[in-house]
């Protein structure tokens, strides 16, 4: 296995892009617009050069990197004679379903389809391809490049030798690869959603509040990472996402998305990407921030 594709460059897809082309795959990636690709490679660059400047790489290892990459604009043409392609898209069940039916009619028989999904079912995925069989979850965390686990999920219908296949990839990738089932959340989301949804209860209920319930949590509970200030990372959005598709799911209360976090995401407070969520990232407020969270 040594070419891969992967769709969409935002945040997870130039991450995953990123980590296989720095261990010598040669990568597709795959965005329907030229500045998301360029987007994508400027982040992947810049990450390059804070590893140089870190001395884990070299400028050789960087050029070597970039070079692994190619960039597409079509599916279809982008996915020709790979041995996986990995959805990094949107966590939207009907846009993946429709990825998956492109990707479907444009590979190879023996190409293994890969979701990035953070929650949602890969049963339901494959079932609207003609491989159910070739089709797994890789659920890798962000930042990618830095973060050991990767989620490897199994649907209904995954092979054994498939899976066997995407755990040792992941090993190969210098990640840890933990292989969980085919249920709302998996293991990480299922954990950590009631978790920073009980978080935003508590400021919602006027407990305490967003910097005093992250330092409970990171000076009480040896988090690194407050879990206000870690939604914001993830992206409220996707947050909320997350506990829609298991509140669904599960049909269970405790998986209702707190009317605050509904609120920010309508209102477009999404987190960093925004520029704001439960903390402010806008520029001027940026450094002042960062100086906080880490003196706590």
């Amino acid at each position: 296995m040594k070419h891969i594709a992967v769709i969409g460059a935002g945040t997870m897809g130039n991450g995953i892009a990123h980590t296989f082309a720095q261990n010598g795959f040669k990568v597709n990636l795959i965005d329907i617009s030229e500045a998301s690709l360029a987007k994508g490679l400027a982040t992947i660059s810049k990450n390059l050069d804070r590893m140089i400047a870190k001395e884990v790489i070299s400028e050789a290892d960087k050029t070597e990197t970039l070079s692994n990459i190619t960039t597409f604009l079509s599916i279809a043409e982008g996915v020709k004679k790979t041995d996986l392609v990995v959805e990094a898209a949107t966590e939207n069940i009907d846009l993946k379903i429709n990825i998956f039916k492109q990707l479907d009619q444009a590979c190879a028989e023996n190409t293994i389809l890969a979701t990035n999904t953070s929650s949602i079912s890969i049963t339901q995925i494959a079932a609207v391809t003609s491989r159910p069989d070739k089709v797994i979850g890789m659920h890798f965390m962000n930042p990618v490049p830095i973060m050991k686990l990767v989620e490897v999920i199994r649907g209904y219908n995954t092979s054994d030798s498939v899976t066997k296949t995407i755990m040792e990839l992941s090993a190969n990738l210098g990640k840890t690869p933990v292989e969980v089932n085919d249920y709302p959340g998996f293991v990480a989301n299922r954990i950590l959603m009631p978790m920073i949804n009980e978080s935003i209860e508590t400021l919602y209920n006027g407990v305490a509040g967003v910097s005093e319930i992250d330092t409970v949590m990171k000076l009480g509970m040896a988090h690194p990472m407050g879990p206000l200030q870690l939604a914001d990372f993830i992206g409220l959005d996707v947050c909320l996402s997350i506990l829609n598709v298991m509140y669904d799911g599960f049909k269970n209360q405790k998986y209702a998305p707190c009317p605050l976090l509904v609120n920010m995401v309508r209102a477009g407070k999404l987190g960093v990407k925004s520029g704001e969520g439960f903390y402010d990232y806008s520029e001027s407020k940026k450094a002042e921030t960062i100086s906080a969270q880490f003196s706590k």
